[in-house]
């Protein structure tokens, strides 16, 4: 299998029976890890049967990173139309709840996309409902951002409610900022919204959903291969074009790989240094994405791979 332009060519192909076994007349909704092979399933099927690739992917939905976001190449996006990627500023605010107002309105268009991503709250807002909370004013994010930056976010932690603390995942800083915002905004912890949470856009008894679930020693093979690969297709360039506007606080530069390019172009380590650092970053990144989707995802239908 070709995906993003790297040939991959210990893939197993336990697709042809999923493909087989797609319903046509449903959405389908593939989640998984990165690197895990799931857009070029995704766009296997769509050629397949017709369909479009809808985005569900939080890093992915910025117009800054094509190859280090392993976003479609314009070839794919040529086969099959696509949706919500590169279609968000870096200055811009777009989160959870953005987006599912997106594919909310797309899926009135469209009722049969193949929904594709590595970002399970996306998946979990769509199919289980997502709070309608308050927007965050511009002072309070400047808070959160400059705790954050100055005592990491340990501090905001030990903040929050005992139900929300206890809901999230504590070693992820933007999910752990994001509770403290939300506290700080409106006195009630996340959990307490997350209980008034309304009916799901698309429950998952209507849409056919699938989770690939890859063993670590495989998948850290193919996550090295793309970094890889994203370096040559201009990764390095997209990082420099950024340089200028580098902040770490804002969630387009969340994306895997970007913190260790640009410490590279500010002279802080060598491409190798960066390259290294970049992969071992994904790497523990894909394995608390397999734990959450684990939990979370659990009910759905599992390809194990290889």
């Amino acid at each position: 299998m070709v995906e993003n332009g790297v040939m991959f060519n210990d893939l197993p192909d336990p697709f042809a029976r999923f493909l087989r076994d797609v319903p046509p007349e449903k959405p389908v909704l593939i989640a998984g890890p990165t690197a895990s092979g799931k857009s070029g399933l995704a766009l296997r099927l769509a050629e397949a049967q017709g369909r479009a690739v809808v985005n569900a992917d939080a890093l992915q939905v910025y117009d800054s990173w094509r190859a280090l976001s392993a976003r479609p190449s314009a070839d794919e996006e040529n086969r099959v139309a696509h949706h919500l990627y590169g279609h968000v500023g870096r200055e811009e605010d777009y989160s959870a709840g953005h987006w599912l107002r997106e594919v909310a309105q797309y899926l009135k268009r469209d009722p049969r996309p193949v929904i594709v991503g590595g970002t399970g709250l996306n998946f979990t807002a769509l199919t289980a409902g997502l709070a309608e909370i308050p927007p965050v004013p511009a002072e309070i994010r400047a808070q959160a951002d400059h705790r954050r930056a100055t005592e990491g976010h340990e501090g905001m932690l030990r903040d929050l409610d005992p139900e929300t603390a206890a809901r999230i995942d504590q070693r992820n800083p933007a999910r752990v900022q994001r509770a403290w915002e939300v506290l700080r905004t409106t006195g009630r912890g996340l959990a307490v919204w997350q209980d008034e949470t309304g009916p799901a856009v698309l429950p998952p008894e209507r849409a056919h959903t699938l989770v690939l679930m890859p063993e670590p020693e495989w998948l850290g093979r193919r996550i090295d291969q793309r970094f890889d690969q994203m370096i040559r297709d201009g990764a390095l360039e997209e990082a420099r074009a950024v340089l200028a506007h580098w902040d770490p606080a804002r969630p387009w530069a969340r994306a895997i790989g970007a913190p260790e390019l640009i410490a590279h172009l500010r002279g802080e380590m060598t491409l190798q240094e960066a390259r290294d650092a970049a992969c071992t970053a994904t790497r523990q990144y894909a394995k608390r994405q397999r734990t959450w989707m684990r939990n979370r995802l659990g009910h759905w239908p599992v390809i194990p791979l290889p």
